[in-house]
């Protein structure tokens, strides 16, 4: 299975689980998160961008593996992808490296599961 199949289907089985607990406050969470990245003054794709940026400085690797996904859906180009990589580097610092080593393996394989 590949990698991005699947951190896709084990993030779609656990977030089943979760919210299938009916927790008011996890719920209204996962709304908050939704409409957070939805249309607005900014654009659904800087909004993900922006995400990812942010996810890599946080050190998330489930965070930017997703915001990855959103990012490849939404046509990010390598160019883009790239200068969202240094700026998140440069923000994070050094000890940004390894997940920025694993997001790159990460958008290679959503280029060839085209």
């Amino acid at each position: 299975m590949s990698l991005v199949a699947e951190f896709n289907e084990y993030r779609s089985k656990m977030n089943d689980k979760i919210l299938s607990s009916d927790n008011k406050v996890i719920k209204r969470i996962f709304n908050l998160d939704t409409n957070t990245y939805a249309e607005g003054a900014l654009s659904e794709k800087t909004k993900e961008m922006m995400g990812l940026s942010c996810s890599m400085v946080l050190r998330c690797d489930d965070c930017i593996k997703y915001h990855l996904g959103k990012c490849f859906e939404l046509g990010v180009t390598d160019a883009e992808m790239q200068e969202i990589f240094s700026v998140a580097t440069l923000i994070g610092g050094t000890i940004v490296i390894p997940h920025l080593r694993r997001a790159v393996e990460y958008w290679e394989e959503l280029q060839s599961a085209e």
